[in-house]
């Protein structure tokens, strides 16, 4: 942005509950792409070079304040702490927007808003200088909207729905709620906004400015769909479908390749490297980042994962909170979670669940194992069936595996204990002591066979059932 930072403040309202959202949750922590709902709000903000940013928290405003600390430093919050609607949320943020010379006010649950038309409203606002500027859009269906009614003389006037007459209700130009206003002028009228049934409507600061100033000035968006308020979860689904369209075809204009970009769902924050390939239904989401040449099998869940190169995901499997190395084999139907890492060429097969464990480069759990709280080193071979007992009832433990180790099947570690480097274990074996380098380690019972088993077994059964007929 060209103008003076400290010319324009931006106030995000974010304290209603949204109560047709059916949610005891704030209708900004909603989830949406597994993003907050407000998170795009902000995003497009800041985007758009705007950096004196507020948000106006209310109901349940604790939740909010938490995320707004912990995950955009630098925004100022402040309370509304009797929600009486927009116009007196902005009253109650006064002390703060008259830091600026024009304030910037916009819901927060506005999530389809490109930073592109942000920075269009503050250019035109800025170059032109009204008292306030306003948007708009064409609505084919306007209901529960106020209208924009442009009037004779060239001003204009928002028309409530519930105060609209039958003329009125045809008007098809909808007021988005984001306003651009002076706060020299706002200052002038903010305290005359009227309470209409408890609650004070940031429109008539609008209609007070034009009939003041006579100076307002309404720039109406192309996008239907962009300044969308999501108030229901039916809202909630619609934004998500066109927020994922939006992200996919953003990620495949740089090179993503997607079988089927429908099935796909792609979080705002995943980043992608060249020719990375998603099939069918998968999902990825938080803070994932996918190098080169990795590919996400179909219906595969993907969560603040970063893979390396030519990794490859066999779907279904479901991986969160993990670093995969370069050219790592996982799938399909593997379950990796909490924290693990994983070295580049590694295997993680058909059924097998890794947890808070580090995994060394070529090391290899083909099927059928749990490994948890471990370590496990360089080319090692796990076992099918293979479990570390993490859990002793109070605390979990670790087990650490040394490099070049080959694991029988069925083998259980009771944590804590060690393997050696170059060491094995006997196939069904209970380990519960610490293995040195380059020994075998057998814990199992001495094996007993009992001759005749099956004749003798036939014969007992034969006279059972003799004892039964007499």
């Amino acid at each position: 942005m060209s103008e003076n930072p400290q010319s324009l403040g931006v106030l995000v309202l974010a304290a209603g509950r949204g109560t047709r959202m059916r949610s005891d949750r704030p209708k900004v922590l909603q989830s949406l792409l597994e993003e907050p709902v407000i998170y795009y709000t902000l995003s497009a903000v800041r985007s758009a070079g705007l950096r004196n940013i507020a948000v106006l928290v209310g109901y349940r405003g604790e939740e909010v304040e938490e995320y707004i600390e912990g995950e955009w430093p630098g925004v100022e919050v402040i309370w509304q702490r009797e929600q009486l609607g927009a116009g007196h949320a902005v009253k109650v943020a006064e002390d703060w927007w008259k830091r600026y010379d024009n304030v910037l006010v916009l819901s927060g649950d506005v999530p389809l808003v490109r930073p592109e038309t942000l920075s269009s409203l503050v250019s035109r606002h800025l170059g032109s200088a009204p008292r306030c500027t306003l948007m708009s859009f064409m609505a084919d269906d306007p209901s529960g909207y106020g209208r924009i009614e442009r009037l004779a003389d060239g001003g204009v006037r928002i028309v409530e729905e519930d105060e609209a007459q039958e003329e009125e209700l045809l008007i098809q130009e909808i007021n988005a709620g984001v306003y651009l206003f002076d706060t020299e002028a706002l200052s002038v009228v903010i305290n005359e906004i009227s309470n209409d049934e408890h609650e004070y409507y940031i429109t008539d600061a609008v209609q007070l400015i034009g009939e003041t100033e006579g100076d307002v000035s309404v720039i109406i968006c192309d996008d239907k769909y962009e300044l969308l308020g999501v108030n229901t979860p039916n809202d909630l689904a619609v934004t998500a479908k066109v927020l994922n369209k939006r992200i996919v075809r953003g990620h495949m204009l740089n090179g993503l390749k997607c079988m089927d970009p429908a099935s796909a769902w792609i979080g705002p924050m995943v980043e992608f490297g060249r020719d990375v390939f998603v099939e069918p239904g998968a999902q990825i989401w938080g803070r994932s980042s996918l190098s080169d040449g990795s590919r996400i099998g179909a219906h595969s869940t993907l969560r603040n994962v970063t893979l390396g190169a030519c990794a490859r995901v066999i779907g279904p499997s479901v991986i969160s909170d993990a670093v995969i190395g370069d050219g790592a084999e996982i799938g399909p139907f593997a379950f990796m979670r909490d924290g693990v890492s994983l070295g580049a060429g590694a295997k993680i097969g058909r059924f097998v669940e890794i947890k808070n464990s580090v995994l060394g480069d070529s090391a290899k759990v083909p099927h059928l194992s749990y490994i948890g709280d471990a370590s496990v080193g360089k080319r090692t071979n796990v076992g099918a069936g293979t479990v570390t007992c993490n859990y002793d009832g109070v605390v979990k433990n670790r087990t650490e595996i040394g490099e070049d180790c080959f694991i029988g099947s069925d083998t259980m570690f009771v944590a804590p204990v060690s393997m050696g480097d170059g060491s094995s274990t006997a196939a069904g074996s209970v380990i519960t002591k610490d293995i040195p380098d380059g020994a075998l380690a057998i814990a199992r019972q001495r094996q007993t066979n009992i001759d005749n088993w099956r004749q003798r077994k036939s014969i007992a059964g034969d006279q059972a059932e003799k004892a039964e007929e007499n």
